[in-house]
C-alpha cells in the first residue's frame, strides 16, 4: 500500500493549521483550503508563526522551516484539491458545514479511492459518511490541540468504512508521528466521552459558587498532576467548541452530565470564548 504523499486540509484555524504543519514537517505535499482570501491569509500567518517559534525554540532549523513552507500551498477553491489522495476537513464544529464540505470534496476528488477524513470531535461519523457517494472512504480522524504537540489521534470508522480506509488512516497517523487509537463511532468517541463531563462539572462548580476558577484549576493540577486545570483547558479548546461538543453528546445520549450548563451558554453568547477572544474563565492579553 503506497503511503500518502499528497494531502489536503480544509480549514486553517487552530486545528487545520496544526494538521497542515505536522504533515509538512512529515514530508508531505500539503494543500490547504480556506473559505475566503482573508481567512486563508490569516491561516498562512498562523502556520508561519508556528514554524518560526519552532526555530526559536531549537526544534527546527531555519532550513527545515523553509523546506516545510515549500511543501505548503494555499487555496480558497476546493477544486484545487482534486489531485489529493487524502483530505482532512477541519472546519467549524457544525454538522451542516462539515456535511457540505465533504459533499463538495466528494465531487471534486479525481481518485475514487481518495479518503475523506473528518476532524469532528463529537458528531457520529456515519451521519457525515452517508451524505457522500463514497461512504467506504469516509472516516473520523480526531486530532488534539495543539496538534504539533499532542501525540494522540482517534481513528473512528463508521459502519460503512472499509478496512482498507482504516489501515491507510492509521498509516497516515504514523507518517505524521502520531499514535492512533481506534474509537467507537458514537458522539464523543473515547476521549471526549470521558473528558467533557469532567469539564462541565468544573463549570457547574463555578456556576454554583462552590469554588473559584483558580482554586479548581490548582486543585486538579497540584492534586491530580494534570498539566492544565479544566477551566484553563476549556479556554484553550474554546467555549463555543466545548458547547457544540456537549450539545452533540447530549443530543445522542440525553444524559444530564452532557448538558451544557447555563453559565457556559451565557459566556458563549457574550463572546467570552477563551483564549481566542481574550476572555473566558480567565483573561488573556496578547
Amino acid at each position: 500500500m503506497d503511503p500518502v504523499t499528497r494531502l489536503g486540509v480544509v480549514g486553517c484555524g487552530l486545528m487545520g493549521s496544526g494538521i497542515a504543519e505536522v504533515a509538512a514537517r512529515g514530508g508531505l505535499d500539503v494543500r490547504v483550503a480556506e473559505a475566503t482570501p482573508d481567512a486563508l491569509e490569516a491561516g498562512r500567518r498562523r502556520l508561519t508563526a508556528s514554524l518560526d517559534r519552532g526555530v526559536r525554540r531549537g526544534k527546527l532549523s531555519e532550513e527545515q522551516r523553509d523546506e516545510c513552507l515549500a511543501r505548503l500551498s494555499f487555496t480558497y477553491d476546493l477544486g484545487d484539491l482534486a489531485d489529493r489522495q487524502f483530505v482532512i476537513e477541519a472546519v467549524a464544529e457544525n454538522r451542516d458545514i462539515k456535511t457540505g464540505v465533504l459533499q463538495s470534496l466528494d465531487k471534486v476528488l479525481e481518485d475514487p479511492a481518495a479518503i475523506l477524513a473528518t476532524n469532528t470531535s463529537s458528531f457520529p461519523v456515519i451521519d457525515l459518511a452517508v451524505a457522500t457517494e463514497r461512504p467506504a472512504q469516509v472516516i473520523g480522524m480526531h486530532f488534539f490541540n495543539p496538534v504539533p504537540v499532542q501525540q494522540l489521534v482517534e481513528v473512528i470508522p463508521a459502519l460503512t468504512t472499509s478496512q482498507d480506509t482504516v489501515q491507510r488512516t492509521r498509516d497516515l497517523a504514523a507518517q505524521l508521528g502520531k499514535q492512533a487509537i481506534q474509537a467507537p463511532d458514537r458522539s464523543g468517541f473515547v476521549v471526549n466521552a470521558l473528558l467533557v463531563p469532567y469539564l462541565l462539572s468544573a463549570v457547574r462548580m463555578v456556576e454554583s459558587g462552590a469554588a473559584r476558577p483558580d482554586d479548581i484549576d490548582q486543585g486538579m493540577e497540584l492534586g491530580c498532576a494534570h498539566p492544565m486545570g479544566p477551566l484553563h483547558l476549556l479556554d484553550l479548546i474554546g467555549l463555543d467548541t466545548a458547547q457544540a461538543v456537549a450539545e452533540s453528546m447530549y443530543e445522542e445520549f440525553k444524559e444530564p452530565l452532557y448538558a451544557p450548563p447555563a453559565l457556559l451558554r451565557r459566556m458563549v453568547a457574550a463572546g467570552h470564548l477563551g483564549r481566542k477572544s481574550g476572555r473566558g474563565f480567565f483573561t488573556y492579553t496578547g
